[in-house]
């Protein structure tokens, strides 16, 4: 049987696991008691099946259920339905791992440019990437751009928008898009730097791929979104069909999901299209353990059928200092984002985002 397979961590007795796990494959899948499966053709091709179940530590078990392809229509909105639909409004379970085969993956594709695609786009090769944001919110888009042009005197690879940054009042969408193309233009002009500026597309499924042409209209070279936001789905088709730029994922809502950390980040937003995948590090005010670190940026660059390798961009609250050491755990196929911390000292952002380019270059030599 070509099936999707997926494993959950149950958090009941041992005694209790196979029963829960056969009630997860009925509920992820037919959805009637056991008894009203007569016809053939559903027990047969349509009924999920347990394959193993296996406890980990007391009240907990690992249970792999096996769906038929079929089952997911082959759309994205379907995938996550079959995946942890009704199952992830029930307390005791978590989705903890996906195994898609060649057939989903040839459907479902990923990214279209990449890890590499990204670095083409900066023209950076050899070392880890530099990535900041232009915030807070409430600064008119002129302010931004201004900020921008503070970055990308730097060297900073990337800036883009911070997230919390929508068509609002007091700073249109498309004015501060225009402002900041015209600013990194305009530094590129002077210091030889093309530093990549990211907008932050939000809204409505219409209004996202209104500014998303907006956005490439104007020059844009990628953009970033939140995919929890706006909808995997959304997401999906934002990257497979609409986008003709790198799209960066952001994690905003994440938490609101009872998905296993390294997969919704390491291979949920890999498989769905994300060029570039933010999440919360180990180094920040979000904590997150350094074991889920690093699973999550193997997932996003170890090879997977014909998906192309995404780039992991940590950040939530990364002070300069832990530069070198993030360098040193990631790798050179990252990129770190540093936000706040480059305009803590009033009047020193150019001399602090300085120190943070070189920094990244220094440890990326070691």
């Amino acid at each position: 049987m070509d099936a999707l397979r997926v494993t959950y961590r149950l958090e009941v007795e041992a005694g209790e696991a196979e029963s829960r796990a056969e009630a997860i494959a009925l509920e992820q899948t037919v959805e009637v008691p056991r008894v009203v499966v007569r016809d053939p053709f559903v027990e047969a091709e349509i009924l999920g099946r347990v394959e193993s179940v296996a406890a980990v530590e007391e009240g907990a078990s690992l249970a792999t259920i096996a769906y038929p392809v079929a089952t997911t229509a082959l759309d994205p909105a379907q995938l996550l339905n079959v995946v942890f639909g009704m199952t992830s409004l029930q307390p005791d379970a978590q989705c903890v791992d996906v195994e898609l085969p060649p057939s989903l993956l040839e459907v479902f594709r990923g990214p279209r440019f990449g890890l590499e695609g990204l670095r083409k786009q900066v023209q950076v090769e050899g070392r880890a990437l530099t990535c900041t944001a232009v915030k807070p919110m409430g600064l008119s888009a002129l302010a931004l751009a201004g900020l921008l042009r503070t970055f990308a005197r730097a060297g900073i690879d990337v800036v883009k928008d911070d997230q919390g940054l929508a068509d609002h009042a007091f700073c249109r969408f498309e004015e501060r898009v225009r402002a900041c193309l015209r600013a990194a233009a305009e530094v590129a002009d002077e210091t030889g730097h093309h530093a990549l500026y990211v907008p932050n597309l939000i809204g409505t499924p219409s209004a996202v791929f209104e500014q998303l042409r907006i956005a490439e209209d104007s020059g844009a070279r990628a953009v970033m979104v939140s995919p929890m936001l706006i909808g995997l789905p959304t997401f999906w088709e934002l990257c497979a069909e609409r986008s003709s730029v790198p799209v960066l994922a952001h994690p905003s809502f994440a938490g609101a999901q009872r998905f296993a950390t390294d997969l919704l980040f390491g291979s949920l937003l890999r498989l769905y299209g994300a060029d570039a995948v933010i999440f919360v590090g180990y180094a920040g005010r979000f904590g997150t353990p350094r074991a889920v670190c690093e699973s999550l940026a193997d997932r996003l660059r170890r090879p997977w059928g014909a998906v192309l390798p995404s780039l992991p961009v940590p950040g939530g609250g990364v002070q300069l200092e832990n530069v070198p050491e993030l360098v040193s755990f990631y790798g050179r196929d990252v990129m770190l984002l540093v936000g706040g911390s480059l305009q803590v000292e009033e009047g020193a952002e150019l001399e602090r985002s300085r120190a943070f380019v070189r920094s990244v270059g220094e440890a990326s030599r070691t």
